[in-house]
């Protein structure tokens, strides 16, 4: 059978408002235009399935009108849903606030997507192949982080983990991340989050320090594409894509979504980076949080937009 992605995430729904400037403490803004839509794990989730790749979605959902919009929103993107709703409990939702430029700021209100326990877990079949996306967000919640740093270690050792710790990364407990990473293949951060989890500014050197020791990782570097630390290997630097963003919201999540695709397609690590580079760049330039390319778009502006061979690798 083909791999799938299996995503333990957390898909919330999204409010999403554009405004000139973020409000001063105390204060207020108009915004200029707003949505709703749903975002987290699903960006991942449906950036994959864009890309004709299988994918499950093995975390919480909520039992009221979020919880419905949720479902829906899977079913339509083709996206399997392992556990049943929680009952009694709505999924949660975020304000994101999205200034000129792209950049987004978020507030989120948990909901049903914070209660997956242990029990519900157990019963995720991972098939040897598979790949596994583990979400910072999931461990800073009280139940989901014990619950899935207690079962990864289920995983079969052939499933890829890929683990994207998030803007949380410096809130996490130690001891949660230190049991994720003990088991993730790949730690994909993009670059303010590079700095928090190694302490150091210099992408290179963060990209040489994050995630599992022999692990790889990725660093995101938005407008100047990424870094690739190859297992056993060195760092790869990739370039991006240009394009005018109006919204990075989901931009990440898109990468790695892509980036997951492109390892259940059997594309080494370098490969699968530079279509999620080029799938980032699409997804900027669109308004929304799920914006990513279909697989016959991607290829197109792939074939029109050819990156440039990477440079030598820098040994770390």
């Amino acid at each position: 059978m083909a791999p799938r992605v299996v995503s333990v995430g957390n898909v919330v729904v999204d409010l999403v408002a554009e405004v000139p400037a973020l409000p001063e403490r105390g204060g207020d803004v108009l915004a200029t235009r707003g949505a709703l839509a749903i975002g987290g794990a699903f960006t991942v989730l449906s950036a994959v399935r864009r890309q004709g790749v299988a994918a499950a979605y093995a975390g919480a959902h909520g039992t009221g009108p979020f919880g419905d919009r949720v479902r829906a929103a899977l079913a339509e993107e083709d996206v399997a849903v392992l556990l049943p709703a929680v009952p009694d409990v709505d999924t949660g939702w975020d304000v994101a606030l999205v200034e000129p430029g792209g950049e987004r700021s978020f507030v989120t209100l948990p909901g049903a997507e914070a209660r997956l326990g242990r029990g519900a877990l157990a019963s995720v079949a991972v098939a040897p192949g598979d790949l596994v996306h583990v979400s910072g967000y999931g461990l800073a919640h009280a139940v989901n982080g014990p619950a899935i740093a207690s079962w990864l270690p289920s995983v079969p050792a052939s499933a890829v983990v890929v683990f994207d710790p998030g803007p949380l990364v410096a809130s996490l407990d130690a001891r949660l991340l230190a049991a994720v990473r003990a088991r993730a293949d790949w730690e994909s951060v993009n670059e303010r989050e590079a700095r928090l989890a190694t302490g150091t500014a210099d992408p290179f050197e963060a990209a040489a320090r994050v995630g599992r020791s022999g692990g790889g990782a990725i660093v995101r570097l938005g407008a100047r594409g990424c870094l690739v630390r190859v297992p056993g290997g060195g760092i790869v630097r990739l370039h991006a894509f240009p394009v005018e963003a109006v919204d990075t919201n989901g931009a990440g999540d898109v990468h790695v979504g892509v980036f997951l695709a492109g390892l259940a397609e059997g594309l080494d690590a370098p490969a699968a980076a530079v279509r999620a580079n080029a799938a980032a760049a699409l997804a900027v330039a669109r308004r929304g949080p799920a914006t990513a390319p279909a697989r016959a778009e991607l290829a197109a502006f792939l074939a029109a937009h050819p990156a440039p061979p990477p440079p030598p690798s820098v040994e770390v």
